[in-house]
Order: structure tokens, then sequence, then C-alpha cells
């Protein structure tokens, strides 16, 4: 399986997903959920991360954390080997329990953290396990902690983000009760729920603006970027990478997408872009065309046949000057 593509730094606030392998329902039984919550807490407080959410579901898990240290890998592997480990000793079974290392979605601020809360405290109603008005009653979750206030409650939860996105609510009984009620109107209404991206809140590799997903990837290039090209991450992060690039590339040969609009398909500095982009960063000729504006993919592939066979003196000598300017980073 390829790895999923990972961000770590000091600060990071996440959406955790796994599922058991081949969908088992490893947390059927509340005693195996319970076993899941220790190792949680305890991985929390080895790790130094805040958790802001959790929902333990039969066969997934969610987890909405902020990691103080780039350690998100560590003690997610620490968590899910511990209790593998634990849950094979008292079966007395052995293998992989989950489908894979995990899922995780960069979330860019605590706006939009508030919102996967709700959503992992909504989960439990979603999958008609509860309902409503019995929501507190699902034990394995963040939100059966909260509505028991702050006696005996794990140091490493904290509500206080949330609340306050709430309308500044407060961690006490009548915050508490306010939040119950704000859960209750958001889960009957469709239109909030649709702005806070609920659909796609499992979705993708970072939820955020397009400048936030831009600068993660701008921050990790090399080794982020060749990940992305070679098609282990979302298909949002590589057009991301590539639109960076192809505008690098406008701007050494002195045009912009206006120009690319204007010209005709076959002009050399185009050749000579999309023969780059194809050789360093691995682009697809349909993508370059489109954005281009090169017409068929066959009449972009004779074109790029063309240069290699020695023709297209100016595309050869730009394809040159971009190799010494950008290179293959």
């Amino acid at each position: 399986m390829a790895r999923p593509l990972r961000f770590e730094y000091p600060g990071a606030i996440y959406h955790v997903i796994n599922r058991g392998n081949y969908r088992f329902w490893i947390f059927e039984d509340v005693k195996t959920r319970d076993a899941f919550e220790k190792c949680l807490f305890e991985a929390c407080e080895q790790f130094g991360w805040v958790l802001h959410a959790y929902c333990v579901m039969s066969n997934h898990y969610h987890l909405a954390l902020e990691t103080l240290e780039p350690n998100l890998s560590a003690g997610m592997r620490w968590l899910q080997s511990t209790f593998a480990m634990r849950y094979n000793r008292y079966r007395k079974e052995h293998g992989h329990l989950f489908q894979g290392r995990f899922k995780s979605i960069v979330v860019e601020d605590t706006d939009r953290l508030a919102w996967l809360c709700h959503y992992i405290h909504l989960n439990p109603v979603r999958a008609g396990i509860v309902t409503l008005g019995r929501l507190q009653t699902y034990s394995n979750s963040s939100y059966a902690w909260l509505m028991k206030g702050k006696r005996g409650r794990p140091n490493c939860l904290r509500f206080s983000d949330m609340l306050d996105s709430v309308g500044g609510l407060k961690d006490g009984p009548v915050g508490r009760r306010k939040y119950a009620d704000y859960l209750k109107w958001l889960a009957t209404d469709e239109p909030k729920r649709k702005e806070m991206l609920f659909e796609r809140m499992s979705r993708g590799w970072a939820m955020g603006t397009k400048a936030f997903k831009t600068a993660l990837l701008e921050d990790g290039k090399r080794e982020v970027a060749r990940r992305v090209i070679e098609g282990k991450a979302d298909a949002e992060a590589r057009d991301l990478i590539w639109s960076g690039r192809l505008e690098a590339c406008l701007a050494i040969a002195g045009k912009t997408f206006k120009d690319a609009e204007r010209e005709a398909k076959s002009m050399e500095w185009k050749v000579a872009i999309c023969a780059y982009m194809r050789e360093a960063w691995g682009c697809k000729v349909i993508w370059l065309s489109e954005r281009l504006n090169m017409g068929a993919a066959a009449g972009v592939s004779r074109c790029l046949r063309r240069l290699r066979e020695g023709e297209l003196r100016e595309a050869r000598q730009l394809l040159e000057c971009l190799k010494r300017e950008l290179g293959k980073s």
C-alpha cells in the first residue's frame, strides 16, 4: 500500500481516521472500545497531544488532535501497535487490526477544528446508534466526557476552542447545556452542515483555504512533491504542485495564461514548457494541453516527438533554460 501524504509541524491540527482491516468490527463491544480509549489517552500523555474530540465506532475511529511537536507518525505508530498487541494478547489472536497506517487530514484553523469536533460528536447519531436525546450515553466519545463535567476528565481533553467557537461558550454547566442544544439544532440543519463541509470531512489531505494548502506543499517542496506526483496523495495536492511549477515556467518564458489562450496551439514556447513539465514533474499531457490551450493530446504528443527528434530549435533553447533555472525541484 502506498504511504499517505504526511505533514508534521509544531502546533498542527489533524483529523485522524482509521478502520479495521477489511472493515472488521474491531470495536464491536464496549470493553474493546474502552481499551482503545485507554491507549489513546496514554498516547496523548506520552506524546504531548491535545485531544479536542474523538469517537470510537464499531469498526473505525475519528480523532481531532493537536500535536505540540511534529510527532504525529511516531505517536500513531505507538498507539496502533500498542493497542493491536494488547488486543491480540487478550483475544489470543495475531495479525493486522487496521486497514493501513492511518489517514490524517491537516486542519487550517480553530474554526474548522470546531466544525470537525461537531462532526465527530454527531457520528453516533449519523450511524443510527443513538438518538440525539441520548447522545451523551454513548460513552466512547469525547462528548460523553464533556457532558460529565471536569471531574475525572483526562488531562489531554480540551474543549475550550470548540466551545468558544459556538458563541463564546464556557466549559461549565451552562455552556455544556447550550452546546448540547447547539448540536441538536445542527443535526437538523442540513444547509449549515453543508457550510461546515460535513460531507467532505473525511476526504482529501487538508481542510482549509487554497493558500493554506499551497503553503503546506511549498514547505516540503522536494520530498512532498515527489510523493504527490507519483500518485500517492490526493489529486488536489498534485494539481497545486503542478500549477505552481507551471506558473514558474511561464514567468521564465515571459508568458502568461492569457498568452496561452491567444497564441497558436503549437507555439514552440508551449512545447518547451510541456516537455519540461513532463520530464521534471510527470505532468499528464491532457492536463498541460488544457492549461496551455494546446488542443488534442495527440497533437501535443506529436510536437513533443518532434522536439525529441531534434526539431523546434526555439523550443530546445527554452527547455534548456528551464532546466537551468528550475532544475527538478
